[in-house]
């Protein structure tokens, strides 16, 4: 099913798909709002204290023309959540393997060390799930990143992130810098425990080396 842009005066104009996907998502913090989404339901608090610096006002817009162009729809949790929540649909599920083209892309060019630890989750979605290879493996990974836990799931050429639960295959222990320093070329400082061909098909899959 085709879209046509929900502003009509926000767009490059050009019969191109990439123009037509920039006319969607192309403005300043679309893409790290979609980032958010993807991570899973996130309510308009949580996307304000992860996009530091953004404006409520734009936040809102920004929202607002995401849902208007069928990216991103709200939702009413149950109790005892009972929040109101934004989520992606699935036509917005679609922008992940751009998400993860773009971390391919962008971490060459990080310099320094981050503020902050990332939490597992933020890691695995930002540098282990964008170099997933499409081999088929099956295998629960317990990813360590400080204080932080969460399994990776790979069933067949399926990837899932989940809570941790019962035991894993394979454990893997490390923090930020050191994922960020292998996708940059360097071999990976970790402690990985599990069998010899678990640990071999981790580093296989997500396109890892160690020392």
């Amino acid at each position: 099913m085709t879209r046509s842009l929900p502003h009509s005066d926000r767009t490059y104009g050009q019969y191109c798909p990439i123009a037509a996907g920039l006319d969607l998502v192309g403005d300043r913090w679309t893409l790290l709002i979609c980032r958010e989404l993807a991570l899973g339901d996130r309510r308009y608090t949580d996307l304000c204290r992860a996009l530091d610096g953004i404006a409520p006002n734009l936040l809102s817009d920004r929202l607002r023309m995401l849902q208007d162009a069928g990216l991103v729809t709200t939702a009413e949790l149950p109790p005892p959540a009972a929040r109101s929540v934004y989520r992606l649909t699935d036509d917005g599920r679609q922008i992940i393997p751009v998400l993860r083209a773009m971390a391919r892309f962008g971490v060459r060019y990080l310099d320094g060390e981050p503020d902050e630890e990332m939490s597992a989750a933020r890691a695995a979605n930002a540098l282990l799930l964008p170099w997933r290879r499409p081999i088929d493996a099956d295998l629960r990974v317990r990813l360590e990143v400080g204080e932080s836990r969460v399994d990776i799931v790979l069933h067949g050429r399926e990837t899932n992130l989940e809570t941790v639960e019962g035991e894993a295959d394979v454990v893997m222990t490390t923090d930020s810098p050191s994922l960020v320093r292998a996708r940059q070329g360097e071999p990976l400082e970790a402690q990985i425990s599990g069998s010899r061909a678990a640990k071999r098909e981790l580093l296989e899959v997500f396109a890892l080396k160690t020392p």
